[in-house]
């Protein structure tokens, strides 16, 4: 069985194109991850835990100018020794349609707790960041983006 290309003429291309934007227009926003999403996520994954504060160098920019294309760094103060290290780091953003960004793995092996990476900020939004060390202890750091053009969210 061969089947045709169904043709079109231009008013009906035309016509289905302003349909299908209409129905973007008129379809709900994306839903975004808020704090309450980020506190959720890490509940997840640390249950009721305190977090401390100091160890994490949080670098972002205090204004983006580009919400596409924002540099985030992250430095954990650590010996990166067999007996004292990072194990993991988890990067989270409270107003992307996903909390969770990115998460690092350490070993001692490593050398040293530094990751960098870009991330697509939607809007204005507090970054947050998780460092959790081989003893079980919990680090938090927060800043906050505020992002002028471009972001993922429209």
């Amino acid at each position: 069985m061969v089947l045709k290309p169904v043709e079109k003429t231009r008013r009906e291309a035309l016509a289905m194109a302003a349909i299908a934007g209409l129905a973007t227009i008129l379809a709900p926003r994306l839903s975004f991850a808020d704090e309450q999403a980020v506190a959720a996520e890490i509940k997840k994954l640390y249950g009721d835990k305190k977090f401390d504060s100091g160890k994490i160098k949080l670098d972002v920019p205090e204004i983006a100018e580009n919400g596409l294309v924002v540099p985030v760094n992250v430095d954990i103060e650590s010996p990166m020794t067999d007996a004292d290290y990072v194990k993991s780091v988890h990067v989270f953003a409270e107003g992307n349609p996903m909390p969770g960004v990115v998460s690092y793995k350490f070993t001692p092996a490593c050398g040293k707790a530094s990751a960098s990476t870009r991330m697509r900020l939607a809007e204005t939004q507090n970054i947050v960041c998780i460092a959790e060390m081989s003893n079980g202890k919990l680090y938090m750091a927060k800043a906050n983006v505020k992002v002028t053009i471009g972001g993922c969210g429209g």
